[in-house]
């Protein structure tokens, strides 16, 4: 038999294996990710790219207005430009998190690089803040086998999604608010009547943008547009909005 016959068909299941392995939100290949919430009730909402002065504050407005409590992966660089209103969003009630120095995709990088771009972030909030964060996710949602390891060595535990809608996409609220429809039909199968009693199994965490890191000030109008439409139609439905923290901590009995 021609080893090719065998080769080829072997390194394309190799590669399809270190592909999903990199780019699926739920994978496992490089390392235990948080990819839902530990109970079908809890919807963490998370924002990744900020902090953004055009558009965090408004954010941080409407999610009072709810009530929501909220996750920031925030880029290093956008820290140390903003510190203030990385401060405001601890000192409402939020918690934030890792999302590199400058938002590159890891899959591309040495163990080294990778490292570097952690450490800058983690030195920006720390300084920000006084204390470090404890939560990471990874740019783009890519990994590679030294992406975990590394945010595990600065005490990190990775969060990844289970929908991300495409908010950075240029495109109309009108086209986002469907896309994030999931979410309340994922609570109407979940939830029941409402009832505490009736919620099992686990819950959403969905990926929002608060920012572009491709600059500072980008337009995140249309996400705030979605969130006006449906935060009052997921908590109608009897969905609280929690941080990653809430989202994997077991309530006291």
């Amino acid at each position: 038999m021609n080893p090719l016959l065998i080769a080829v068909p072997t390194a394309l299941t190799a590669g399809a294996v270190v592909a999903y392995g990199a780019a699926h939100a739920r994978a496992q290949l490089f390392g235990r990710t948080i990819c839902r919430t530990n109970s079908a009730r809890k919807l963490a909402l998370t924002f990744d790219d900020g902090p953004n002065p055009v558009i965090t504050p408004k954010l941080l407005d409407l999610l009072d207005r709810y009530n929501a409590k909220a996750t920031f992966f925030l880029i290093g660089r956008y820290v140390r430009e903003c510190p203030g209103l990385v401060q405001e969003t601890i000192a409402r009630g939020h918690l934030v998190g890792n999302h590199t120095e400058n938002h590159p995709n890891l899959f591309r990088l040495t163990r080294r690089e990778i490292r570097i771009e952690l450490r800058l972030c983690h030195d920006a909030i720390s300084n920000a803040l006084g204390s470090p964060p404890k939560w990471f996710r990874p740019p783009f949602g890519m990994r590679n086998p030294w992406v975990i390891p590394a945010a595990r060595e600065l005490g990190y535990r990775t969060v990844m999604w289970t929908l991300i809608p495409g908010d950075w996409q240029d495109k109309p609220a009108e086209w986002l608010i469907p896309r994030m429809q999931p979410i309340a039909d994922h609570a109407q199968r979940t939830l029941g009547n409402g009832s505490k009693s009736t919620a099992v199994g686990t819950g959403d965490i969905l990926c929002l943008h608060d920012g572009t890191h491709r600059e500072m000030n980008g337009d995140r109008s249309r996400t705030l547009a979605a969130l006006e439409h449906w935060l009052p139609r997921w908590r109608d439905l009897g969905l609280e909005f929690v941080t990653i923290g809430e989202a994997v901590s077991t309530p006291a009995p």
